[in-house]
């Protein structure tokens, strides 16, 4: 990108991927993007899971009863967890580092996906952050925030339109109602 206002404008959620592998580097350089991303009081709350291994991505991809089945067709996906009881702001803390691997999945000119886990529930009505836990043998004392799905871009998407910014909802030194 040529600068970081070009890759906000240009990062969409992308939910179809290509069957090209992505080079270790990158997945390297996705998570270093991850290990840096700011957290309350420095309390690194997060911790995440790698997952390439096809069969446990088409399993990871029935987490929730609507809108996960881009994982089952990604190169791979990282699965954000975090603990509770380092912060009371790890939600916040594991929401940051993954929008990181987001920004920097982009930056390398990969897709991804935002899959929230956290609050959701699988078909059968069981929490999608203990069904991911008991897939992966994520320890139960850590929550699974979301699964961000990456790969190369199988589908075009526009970037977002300027003109369409809701500027309404920007209030200066204080809360205006707009008209």
């Amino acid at each position: 990108m040529e600068n970081f206002h070009e890759l906000l404008v240009n990062r969409h959620s992308i939910r179809k991927y290509t069957d090209t592998e992505i080079p270790g580097d990158y997945v390297k350089t996705i998570l270093e993007a991850a290990l840096m991303a700011p957290s309350s009081k420095r309390s690194q709350p997060w911790q995440f899971v790698v997952v390439e291994e096809k069969r446990m991505l088409e399993t990871l991809s029935h987490c929730k009863e609507a809108g996960a089945a881009p994982i089952a067709h990604c190169s791979l996906a990282i699965v954000v967890t975090a603990d509770p009881e380092k912060g009371d702001a790890w939600i916040e803390d594991a929401a940051i580092a993954a929008t990181y691997m987001q920004l920097q999945a982009e930056d390398l000119g990969l897709g991804s996906c935002w899959i929230q886990i956290r609050g959701r529930f699988t078909a059968d009505g069981m929490s999608a952050d203990e069904y991911v836990k008991e897939n992966l043998n994520i320890p139960a004392n850590m929550m699974v925030l979301c699964i961000v799905t990456l790969g190369y871009k199988d589908e075009e998407r526009k970037p977002f339109n300027a003109d369409k910014l809701l500027w309404e909802r920007i209030h200066l030194d204080e809360w205006r109602e707009q008209e």
